[in-house]
Order: C-alpha cells, then sequence, then structure tokens
C-alpha cells in the first residue's frame, strides 16, 4: 500500500510460503518461528514485501544464549543530535571500563545503537540484567542526559538507553536492514572514528548506501565476530 501503508510485524509462519523460508519450534512459543539460511531467503522475505528484518540476538544453534547486546540510544524530544552522538561516545567509554568493546550502527530511523559481541555467551537474564544495569548507570551519573525507563514523560529532553531488547523474544532492526519509514533509512554500521561526520541516524538511506558499500575498504565492524570477551560480574564503579 506504499510507504503510508499500514504495515504489521510477522514472527510466524503461514500457508504458501516461498521454500526458502523455514520455520522453527521454540520451547515454551505457541506457534513456530520465522528464519531464513541464506540470500534465497532473504530475497524470498523481500518478495514477501517485507521491509524490516528483526532478528533475535541469539542463533539458532543455541537459541537460549545471546551472542552479543543491543544498546538501542532513542532520543526523546527536544535532543539535539550532537548530544546522540556525545552519548555513544560515553556509552563507548562506560562499557570500556568493564572490559567490553562495543561497535557503533545507525538505525536508519532517529537513534543509535552500540552493539556488544558476546564470547562465552551469557544466559538471556543474565544479559538483560547487564544491559539494565549499564543503563540505570548512566541515568544515575547524568540524569539531565539519560533515562533508564521508557516512560514517554521522562524522556523529554533525555535519551533513554533502551536495553529491553536484551530479553529472550525480543529483536533489534539488522544491520543494513531498509526501515519502513519516509525516506526509505538504512541501518548502517559504522566505524567509530566516523560518528564526526555523521549527520543523522537515517543519513544513509536505499539511495546511497550502495556508495558506501562500494567505496569500503574493510568492514566498519572488523574484528567484531572473533572477539571474545565476556560480561563482567558487576558494573565496577569508576
Amino acid at each position: 500500500e506504499g510507504i503510508r501503508g499500514q504495515c504489521f510485524f510477522q514472527k510466524h509462519g503461514m500457508s504458501g510460503m516461498p521454500a526458502a523460508l523455514h520455520t522453527v519450534a521454540i520451547e515454551g512459543e505457541a506457534q513456530e518461528y520465522l528464519y531464513v539460511e541464506d540470500i534465497e531467503g532473504v530475497l524470498a522475505l523481500v518478495q514477501m514485501n517485507a521491509i524490516e528484518i528483526h532478528p533475535w540476538g541469539s542463533t539458532l544453534a543455541d537459541i537460549e544464549h545471546p551472542d552479543h547486546i543491543v544498546f538501542d540510544l532513542d532520543p526523546g524530544p527536544g535532543v539535539a543530535w550532537k548530544r546522540m552522538l556525545d552519548a555513544a561516545r560515553t556509552l563507548r567509554a562506560r562499557l570500556r571500563g568493564v572490559g567490553l568493546e562495543g561497535f557503533v550502527r545507525s538505525t536508519g530511523g532517529k537513534g543509535l545503537h552500540v552493539v556488544v559481541p558476546l564470547n562465552p555467551r551469557p544466559d538471556w537474564a543474565s544479559a538483560k540484567a547487564f544491559a539494565q544495569a549499564m543503563a540505570r548507570t548512566l541515568a544515575a551519573e547524568s540524569p539531565d542526559a539519560f533515562v533508564a525507563t521508557a516512560a514517554k514523560n521522562k524522556r523529554r529532553g533525555r535519551i533513554f538507553v533502551d536495553y529491553l531488547r536484551n530479553a529472550r523474544g525480543a529483536t533489534a532492526v539488522a544491520s543494513y536492514c531498509v526501515r519502513a519509514r519516509a525516506g526509505a533509512g538504512v541501518a548502517t554500521p559504522l566505524r567509530w572514528d566516523e560518528l564526526s561526520r555523521l549527520r543523522s541516524a537515517s543519513q544513509y538511506d536505499i539511495n546511497n548506501i550502495p556508495r558506501r558499500l562500494a567505496g569500503m575498504k574493510r568492514d566498519p565492524w572488523h574484528g567484531c565476530d572473533g572477539l571474545k570477551q565476556a560480561l563482567p560480574k558487576k558494573i565496577r564503579e569508576n
């Protein structure tokens, strides 16, 4: 129905799906979940008019243990873009303070993601608890800049550190995914030294992302997949 038409989220299979789409039973879930294995599966989603793809934080090989944490920095009304860039850098520094390296991604919408790869993998409860503790720490240290609650009335002029994407069954937009928004922004992995040149979370879109990809000499998240880092037992105070 076009960009202004009604969209919906679909997690489960249905009759008549292309053969490249698969379903899997997950313990505790009443219906099987969709998954893809290869580019043919992604193209099948596109042919079904899927726009955004939001995967879990774990793989089929180990559903109960996420292999990364996502911190979603979501600006409330009145937050200038420069403050978003500063917030991402602050979060990176705080993560480094507990021995973790994060990777930054523009969301193609309004905010930024800081993604923390984990190996060995924690369980879901541990991943969410750590993400929540980090969000609350930032909010306590800089209450005028950050908030750790999703309540709309507390977010004006502040950045919500959304840790809820790290619960079992929660999802986050995939890298290089087009967003179902005006302008068709693309969630784009970035090097940290590129942040100062980023003008908005939707700077890269379906028109200019091919040029960026063609000009890249190396993956901006180079080293992410092989990084060995585990969650600390607690957040150490600096």
